[in-house]
């Protein structure tokens, strides 16, 4: 039998440039990039998916927004991932800012911290929680 999940739990972000920040986030990080809705350089709403599960919401800064309290480039976000070490190089190899190198936890997990072009916090690692 199999079962699907639905994501429930959706982290949202404003960014200046947020075509910019999906470019980064798909290309660097690797996200897919599912819905981008809006016109010229404003993005309303965008969703990108992580692929083995959940994902994030983001969209410009815009006066009238739900989420006009919100200032851009602030929030941090954890990534579950089997992969940190690759997720690492790529943002290694175009000059981002890693603010926690790649290491291993007392409590078995492995990973790192890097930020993206606006500052959000986003955090890889092995560890999935309790179970």
């Amino acid at each position: 039998m199999t079962s699907k999940t639905r994501t429930t739990t959706w982290p949202t972000l404003n960014y200046n440039d947020a075509h910019a920040a999906i470019r980064y986030l798909v290309d660097v990080l690797g996200f897919v990039e599912k819905a981008v809705y809006g016109e010229g350089d404003r993005v309303d709403h965008a969703e990108l998916r992580w692929p083995t599960g959940g994902g994030v919401m983001l969209g410009s800064v815009r006066e009238g927004s739900a989420l006009g309290g919100l200032p851009p480039g602030v929030g941090s976000v954890y990534i579950v991932t089997d992969e940190p070490d690759a997720i690492h190089d790529r943002v290694v190899s175009v000059g981002g800012n890693v603010t926690q190198g790649l290491r291993d936890e007392d409590y078995g997990s492995r990973g790192f911290t890097c930020r993206d072009p606006e500052g959000v916090y986003w955090s890889f690692g092995t560890y999935a929680g309790t179970q």
